[in-house]
C-alpha cells in the first residue's frame, strides 16, 4: 500500500547531487560562503550548472552583482563546518574566518577557491532569466580544479530537515557515455 506523500517533502527524494559551497566576492567586502543543495546540471562541454539561490541569501545579490561564483564540493567529513556555513548569514558573519576555511585566488573569478574542498569550479552566470520567476541562476563553468588526495572521500547529500546521506560507496557499471 503506498502513502500519501506532502508534496512539500519531495525534494528529499529528488535531490541527488552533493552538497555544495557557493563562495561569492564583491568589492570591499570580505568574501562569502554559503552552502547550497538545489542545483543540476545542463549541459558538459562547457560545463552549464543550473543552480537555486534564494533571495533572502547574502550570496543573492552578491552573485546577481559580480555575476561569478566558486562552487565547491566539500567532503563529508566537513559536515558540522557545511551545516554551520548554511545556518549562519554573511552580512553579519566571516564565514571563512569562523569556521576555518581557506579561500584561494581563483583564475577565472574574483570569488575564491576553498582549499579543503574535493573539486573547486570557477563560475560565470550565464542566464538570469529563470531567476526573476524561480531564483535559478543558470552558471557556466570556466575553470575546475581538483584536490586530489581529497577525490576518494566521501560527499555530503542533503535529504532535507537537517538530514544528510554520504556517498561513500561506488559501483561501475557498462556505460556507452565517454
Amino acid at each position: 500500500m503506498l502513502d500519501n506523500l506532502p508534496l512539500s517533502q519531495v525534494y528529499q527524494f529528488i535531490e541527488p547531487g552533493p552538497v555544495l559551497l557557493l563562495t561569492t566576492a564583491l568589492p570591499g567586502h570580505k568574501p562569502n560562503v554559503m552552502a547550497l543543495s538545489w542545483h543540476m546540471m545542463l549541459d558538459f562541454e562547457p560545463p552549464l550548472i543550473a543552480c537555486v539561490v534564494g533571495q533572502a541569501n547574502h550570496s543573492f545579490g552578491a552573485l546577481r552583482q559580480s555575476g561569478s561564483c566558486v562552487l565547491a564540493i566539500p567532503p563529508a567529513s566537513l559536515a558540522q563546518t557545511v551545516v554551520s556555513v548554511g545556518n549562519c548569514s554573511g552580512k553579519d558573519t566571516d564565514k571563512f574566518g569562523v569556521y576555518n576555511l581557506t579561500p584561494l585566488p581563483a583564475k577565472h573569478v574574483a570569488a575564491p577557491l576553498i582549499g579543503e574542498a574535493i573539486v573547486n569550479l570557477e563560475c560565470r552566470v550565464k542566464d538570469t532569466r529563470a531567476v526573476t520567476s524561480y531564483n535559478m541562476f543558470v552558471l557556466e563553468c570556466l575553470g575546475a580544479w581538483q584536490n586530489k588526495r581529497l577525490l576518494h572521500e566521501p560527499t555530503l547529500h542533503h535529504k532535507g530537515y537537517g538530514r544528510f546521506g554520504i556517498l561513500s560507496e561506488e559501483i561501475t557499471l557498462k556505460s556507452l557515455m565517454r
